[in-house]
């Protein structure tokens, strides 16, 4: 009874402090001339993957390696399938010509990166070194970028901006439009999404270990999914209040922090013994992460936007991953027709749906993003 307190408990400090954190990231953007999309991709992403971070290090000090990669992998899984996939069914996310062209590529290239690393078996000290030193280029890059632009277009237009736009003269005087009220919400909003994630994971690997799971399987599914919620409860309250550009950069720029930060650091705290790569993830779910980063340029590319069907597809298939992995993990004897009917029927129909959408569907009528 006590585990099932701290999970709903765990919930509520997640919606709480989504709300307070979508709230106060929106309002520092117009307040620095910062895109909604960069914040999504640095300040929101980075706190909401503050869990992962948390979980990953502190597994790599307790000798548990396969927790720590387990968790990276499957959470960057989580957020492109569940995260982006329940947003767009609440409603169909616009997605900015900036994460095609840039972002999502960026994306790729460091699940490429991650995979070429990690085949001698191992993530080495200096491997960490790499790809902690790529996240702080990234979003030193994505802050000068934004910045940049801001300024041109003031000067090119002479006339309010896209951010300042949506902050109308009776908004100057609200309470939420200083600048250290919005520091504070952003701060307020993480704590809890940190606090409510803890208990969440606390009570689901409770759960987990009650059944006997192993310690892959729980860092690709429960571990996973619990520090990714807050991922989840942010982009979701985002795409309610509209802030469609929070709710995309917070799932992509995730992913990305992910494997240059979560990773980054692990490397560097397991020393020169390195971050040992289970066999397992290197033949499998490693390069499922591969697959769906990859998917996400056809998709974006079909009409910059992501419908709801094609949300539903993507929450389809990670209920197929984790039915797999649990298959798996119980070595049950449906998993090789499961398999099957995946990997000869499911997907290539998938393919197929995906590729006569992008072909057919006209191009946006006005350029915008």
């Amino acid at each position: 009874m006590l585990n099932f307190l701290i999970f709903a408990a765990g919930l509520a400090a997640l919606v709480a402090g989504a709300d307070v954190l979508v709230r106060g990231a929106s309002k520092l953007a117009l307040s620095f001339g910062i895109s909604p999309l960069v914040v999504g991709l640095t300040i929101v992403a980075f706190g909401t993957s503050a869990p992962e971070m948390a979980v990953s290090a502190g597994a790599v000090l307790n000798g548990q390696m396969d927790l720590a990669m387990g968790n990276v992998v499957g959470s960057n899984i989580f957020n492109v399938l569940f995260v982006l996939g329940a947003s767009a069914l609440i409603v169909p996310l616009v997605v900015n010509m900036q994460l095609i062209r840039q972002e999502v590529p960026i994306l790729i290239g460091a699940t490429l990166l991650l995979l070429v690393l990690s085949l001698d078996g191992r993530l080495s000290l200096l491997d960490g070194a790499l790809l902690f030193g790529l996240l702080i280029a990234y979003t030193v890059f994505l802050i000068v970028q934004s910045r940049r632009e801001t300024r041109s277009a003031l000067a090119a237009h002479a006339a309010p901006n896209e951010f300042d736009t949506e902050l109308k003269p009776a908004e100057q005087g609200a309470w939420d439009s200083r600048l250290w009220v919005q520091l504070v919400l952003i701060v307020v909003g993480l704590g809890l999404l940190v606090v409510g994630s803890d208990w969440l994971v606390t009570a689901s690997v409770v759960f987990a270990k009650a059944l006997g799971v192993s310690d892959v399987v729980i860092g690709l599914t429960i571990v996973a999914a619990g520090t990714s919620m807050p991922e989840v409860a942010t982009s979701l309250a985002a795409a309610f209040k509209g802030e469609r550009d929070i709710a995309v950069g917070n799932a992509v720029g995730s992913s990305t922090f992910n494997i240059l930060g979560c990773l980054g650091l692990s490397g560097l705290l397991s020393g020169s013994a390195g971050l040992v790569v289970a066999p397992a993830l290197l033949a499998f779910d490693m390069w499922v992460m591969l697959a769906v980063a990859l998917a996400c340029l056809p998709i974006f590319l079909s009409g910059r936007e992501i419908a709801r069907w094609e949300g539903g597809v993507f929450v389809g298939y990670y209920a197929a991953y984790v039915s797999y992995l649990i298959l798996a993990a119980q070595e049950h004897d449906a998993l090789q027709t499961y398999s099957s009917v995946m990997m000869g029927f499911v997907i290539p129909i998938t393919v197929i749906t995906l590729v006569v959408s992008l072909i057919r569907r006209p191009p946006p009528a006005a350029p915008g993003n």
